[in-house]
């Protein structure tokens, strides 16, 4: 019998309720050991709560109060997606009420900030607790990142990662919190995007040890909604040159979290370039990754569609397309993995350990596009995985 996880939303937004689609279609997975059920939820907007209301049957809690969900006993882990401002003190209590946890980037607003889930998080090694980063569950970004792993790609001559939107280059796109430093962190763009850009490298073991970043605002006001102006006090755009020294190999990094990239839609790509083996994959093409061999011959890139094929099977034909919303839904499917005891299948959710270490590269840039300098990454102990 399929072991059910009840969970409790803090948060139903637009992520909040990404998770409520993939749970109430969790018969479209073919194997998985266990599934969620939302059974409570927590928001402060009204018109929010109504929508699990009226889409989800499984809810029996609704209240505008954390606490309250927190108590419920009938609630075994919480997904939290709330802006950043919130994250300490409710990933801090969730984790008091001895709830798994699976949180929103960058958990916690900066590093002070993550310093003090982290504390916490050591005091409860009994709960399952992961960042959520969605992209790297493409099964293209998953070929790169398996060849990668196999150590044939040689020398690493260079890695790219990034995250682009396009809707910020419009000027009259209202404000909202992400816009704003004090509810979004001085990171700005960078808090936002910098846990998908980084959550591949990463998990491969490529940690910057020095960096450049160079910090873009052009926007500097939007229309407030109501006819007036605010300032935007947060970066548009961050470009973060980096050193990797890992092992044997010593190669740049450059890592861009962009809200102002023309053209693009929520793209998010790596490329990683070796003296043997190349590798790249972008969400523009989504169902396709590319590669190169070299073996002293002609230099010439494959592409290969790949369809359906993703890390966690699924009833879908293997002819057809992968799309955000399936890998929001393997995401989610690693994490339950985990909490049945499994290995998600060999690739698990973003750890508070990379998260951690993403708080040090932010941190790092931070200072570095200030001053216009390079800057040294400071990694602080880590005890948590």
């Amino acid at each position: 019998m399929t072991k059910i996880f009840r969970f409790g939303v803090i948060g139903c937004g637009l992520m909040g309720r990404e998770f409520a689609s993939a749970a109430a279609r969790w018969l479209h997975l073919a194997d998985a050991k266990a599934q969620p059920e939302i059974v409570a939820v927590c928001d402060t907007n009204a018109t929010l709560l109504d929508w699990f209301r009226d889409h989800v049957p499984t809810v029996r809690q609704f209240t505008a109060d954390y606490k309250e969900l927190l108590a419920n006993p009938d609630v075994d882990a919480v997904y939290c997606a709330v802006p950043h401002v919130l994250h300490q003190q409710l990933y801090i209590d969730i984790l008091k009420a001895g709830k798994h946890l699976l949180g929103e980037k960058p958990f916690g607003m900066d590093a002070a900030q993550n310093r003090e889930i982290m504390a916490v998080l050591r005091e409860h090694p009994e709960l399952l607790v992961r960042c959520s980063s969605e992209m790297p569950f493409f099964p293209g970004a998953q070929k790169v990142i398996a060849l990668a792993e196999s150590g044939e790609m040689g020398d690493i001559l260079e890695v790219e990662a990034g995250f682009l939107h396009s809707s910020d280059i419009d000027r009259q796109k209202p404000i909202n919190w992400k816009r704003m430093a004090d509810i979004n962190g001085d990171y700005g763009c960078m808090g936002d995007l910098g846990m998908h850009v980084l959550h591949v490298p990463l998990r491969l073991g490529w940690r910057p040890s020095t960096l450049h970043a160079q910090l873009v605002k052009k926007v500097t006001e939007r229309p407030d909604g109501k006819g007036g102006m605010l300032p935007c006090t947060t970066w548009d755009n961050a470009t973060i040159s980096s050193r990797v020294r890992s092992g044997d190999q010593d190669f740049p990094m450059v890592l861009k979290t962009w809200r102002i990239a023309p053209g693009e839609s929520n793209t998010w790509y790596i490329r990683i370039l070796g003296m043997k083996k190349s590798a790249f994959f972008s969400t523009k093409s989504p169902r396709q990754w590319q590669w190169m061999d070299y073996n002293g011959g002609a230099q010439a890139w494959s592409t290969e569609d790949l369809g359906y094929g993703s890390l966690f099977p699924a009833i879908t034909g293997k002819i057809f397309e992968f799309g955000f919303a399936d890998a929001i839904q393997q995401m989610w499917a690693a994490f339950v993995d985990e909490l049945a005891g499994g290995n998600a299948n060999g690739f698990g959710c973003a750890t508070p350990a990379e998260a951690q270490a993403h708080h040090a590269v932010l941190t790092a840039a931070l200072k570095s596009g200030r001053e216009d300098a390079v800057v040294a990454v400071d990694y602080e102990e880590e005890a948590v995985r």
